[in-house]
């Protein structure tokens, strides 16, 4: 009578519990943050800068590989994605954008996200007319988009003949990572919460000013600012590690970076205000009014005491403070009330509003010749300086400075 291999079973037993690479708990959380972020990589450099907004060009050998780990971890059909997104900056906070917390609510954005994202894949005229340009190959059609589960087994497989049982739980946050953090952090909070560099039409927000968890994405305000840039950070505090492994590719030749954001460039100031001066003013327009707004955050220090001393409650102030240098379609109803008590108590800054709003009318107005506007630009230069107050004195002085 044979005897069973109780040694042979139990080395089956012991591989089917603990795979082939035996690692401590930690080394397999550290491993498997890896490979999230290497998905998250692929997300906003691939899929985001390159194939939604064209900021940069791939070299095919880093393209493919993109492509073939995003059918691994995500299942991701870039033409999809690609349009999808391409919607959403075309349709923003409109009711017609695929995953708007101003639209959708932020708790469904949130919870919801990927859902909402499934939703729109299935519609075939977005996928019509955003998706151009996506890849269309033998390899696209036949395995990434034709099989595009297939790919998201085999990660399965492969978890589990590293790990074990517990690859089930490696790869369960890998599938469970993108729809998180791509369709719900980044389409709803960076829609909702956090701060605002420049004041954009949409919602979008800035979550973070440290791009590493989301790979950048966290820079949301930035992004929507200047959509067709391959770098996401603007500010000298601001890090990007998605534009960091772009500039690492483009060092080996993998990479071609087509846009960065403008950078505005002061000369010598002007003796009026020029057809140049308009040129930059419209050309630079989001950190001309970013340093507008800040010369308004200052001049509210200042006018503090005397709005204080007309009796302004803290409501007022508070929404001084914080609503002045906004557009007035995004001051809540709430608050303009307090806002307008504010302008009333200070008339410097009820001027540093109108005139706000009177720079801003150049680039929007679309009746006026490129003459007139430079004569309309003239004219506002001419008001901020006779305006003794110094905030719109030294703005004046420095846009009459700015060159495209």
């Amino acid at each position: 009578m044979l005897l069973p291999d109780w040694a042979g079973l139990s080395a089956v037993v012991d591989w089917l519990a603990h795979g082939f690479w035996q690692l401590a708990w930690w080394q397999m959380v550290v491993f498997t943050l890896a490979m999230t972020h290497i998905t998250m990589v692929s997300v906003t450099v691939f899929l985001h800068r390159h194939q939604a907004h064209r900021a940069l060009d791939l070299h095919p050998v880093a393209s493919h590989f993109f492509r073939f780990w995003l059918w691994l971890t995500t299942g991701q059909v870039t033409k999809e994605w690609a349009s999808i997104h391409r919607k959403h900056h075309a349709k923003c906070e409109q009711a017609e954008d695929p995953h708007s917390p101003h639209v959708h609510g932020i708790k469904t954005v949130l919870l919801q996200g990927y859902e909402l994202y499934r939703a729109e894949a299935r519609n075939t005229d977005t996928l019509s007319r955003y998706g151009h340009g996506t890849p269309n190959d033998w390899l696209e059609r036949h395995v990434y988009s034709g099989r595009s589960t297939l790919g998201v087994a085999l990660m399965l497989v492969i978890d589990l003949l590293l790990f074990g049982a517990a690859g089930l739980a490696v790869w369960a946050v890998q599938m469970a990572w993108t729809p998180v953090m791509a369709a719900g952090v980044i389409n709803g909070a960076a829609h909702f919460w956090g701060y605002r560099n420049f004041e954009v039409a949409d919602a979008s927000t800035n979550i973070s000013p440290w791009g590493i968890l989301i790979a950048g994405e966290e820079l949301h305000n930035n992004h929507h600012t200047y959509p067709t840039s391959a770098k996401l950070s603007v500010k000298p505090y601001e890090f990007d590690i998605g534009w960091m492994y772009i500039r690492l590719m483009k060092a080996v030749g993998l990479a071609k970076v087509k846009k960065t954001p403008p950078r505005l460039a002061l000369g010598q100031i002007r003796m009026v205000a020029d057809e140049k001066t308009l040129e930059a003013l419209i050309s630079n327009r989001y950190e001309i009014m970013a340093g507008y707004a800040k010369d308004m955050r200052r001049a509210f220090k200042n006018e503090m005491i005397v709005m204080k001393a007309r009796s302004a409650d803290a409501a007022v102030i508070k929404a001084a403070q914080r609503w002045m240098h906004r557009d007035a379609d995004k001051v809540p109803a709430a608050m303009a009330s307090h806002l307008a008590l504010a302008r009333a108590a200070s008339p410097v800054l009820d001027k540093m509003v109108i005139m706000r709003e009177e720079l801003r009318q150049l680039w929007l107005n679309r009746s006026h010749t490129r003459e007139q506007l430079a004569t309309d630009l003239q004219a506002w230069c001419h008001r901020a300086e006779a305006s003794g107050i110094a905030a719109l004195q030294e703005f004046s002085l420095r846009l009459r400075a700015a060159h495209a």
